[in-house]
């Protein structure tokens, strides 16, 4: 079996090399669009593709969200392992957030540090919960986990409008949001005045971390067989059924976590709607990288490259469309571009 598992795990890198193909090819038609509709491409290239590191304020901004991105990428990419696909993230971030948020929101008099691993941990269980609820109907009652995951989250998304507009609203402020932390309660900000906050470290750790259980130890091995190749897995003592569950229930804790990381890094405070498709554009960066850990930090940064300097170039440039929602829609398109072998 040791065998198996080094041949099984030694293409592992190939999503580096195979997420290139639609990176660039996503690259070279907004290159084309700008120049054809532009009516000054010149700036509005600079715009689209420096502007996103042209301040600290910009690249800070950037590196949170691929950060963001990142995490609930990898979501996406642990259920795939194991032989599901999660499509409430979005859902689970939103209701993680949520519950992060009141934590935060309690008990002023204890430390901020505790309340923020209190916050961390509700996040990832609330996450997991909704996550694994899906996988265990999948393991019970042959649910699919895509139906199931998505109308639970869809289920439970008015519930977190209605709390956040009515009971945890701010009373002074106009927005639909939560008042907003105490200082001690918000994660450390690595590039002030932006966003950016110490959410990036734990995403690339959170991503090794994955990498090293996936690839170096006998659990994610029979995990990924487990997905892969149920068939196998049940000759081999280990049934995949339970898998199925194992990796919603971890896929909604990250996706949880990245609720976390949303409303006590970059926002510091929980507003309606506040995952504003994150959960969707993870999927697009785990297929991006080819569900692989690797992958995902490259698809994470690019994807969140294009999409800053889409939206600052709406902002500073001449340019007439829709440029974000355009740059996803082709990098969904060039996804299931493969590489021949």
């Amino acid at each position: 079996m040791k065998r198996g598992m080094k041949q099984h795990g030694t293409n592992h890198t190939s999503p580096l090399l195979s997420a290139i193909v639609p990176l660039l090819g996503s690259l070279f038609l907004v290159y084309l669009v700008i120049v054809t509709t532009s009516e000054d491409p010149g700036k509005t290239l600079i715009d689209f593709f420096a502007g996103p590191w042209s301040s600290p304020w910009f690249t800070g901004n950037t590196l949170d969200l691929a950060a963001l991105l990142a995490v609930s990428a990898l979501g996406i990419a642990l259920s795939f392992k194991g032989g599901t696909f999660n499509l409430g993230g979005e859902g689970q971030m939103y209701i993680g957030g949520l519950g992060a948020s009141m934590v935060l929101l309690a008990y002023p008099s204890v430390p901020g540090p505790v309340m923020l691993l209190i916050a961390a941990l509700t996040s990832l269980s609330l996450g997991a919960l909704m996550g694994g609820l899906s996988g265990l109907l999948k393991q019970l009652v042959k649910a699919d986990e895509l139906i199931t995951s998505f109308l639970l989250s869809a289920a439970l998304t008015p519930a977190a409008d209605f709390l956040i507009a009515g009971p945890l609203r701010d009373k002074v402020g106009n927005l639909l949001a939560s008042p907003r932390f105490a200082q001690d309660r918000i994660l450390l900000r690595l590039l002030p005045p932006s966003n950016l906050s110490v959410s990036l470290l734990f995403a690339i750790l959170l991503i090794f971390l994955a990498y090293v259980l996936l690839y170096r130890t006998p659990s994610g091995y029979r995990f990924r067989i487990a997905g892969a190749h149920p068939e196998f897995a049940h000759y081999g003592g280990f049934p995949a059924p339970p898998y199925w569950t194992y990796g919603m229930a971890i896929s909604g804790a990250l996706h949880g976590l990245a609720g976390f990381f949303a409303v006590a890094g970059t926002y510091g405070l929980c507003h309606q709607g506040f995952p504003g498709g994150l959960g969707w554009s993870g999927i697009a960066v785990a297929l991006i990288g080819r569900n692989e850990p690797i992958g995902i930090i490259l698809a994470a940064l690019i994807f969140a490259w294009l999409k800053a300097g889409s939206d600052r170039t709406l902002l500073a440039s001449s340019l007439q469309i829709e440029t974000s929602a355009f740059v996803q829609a082709l990098i969904m398109l060039l996804v299931t571009i493969r590489r021949r072998k």
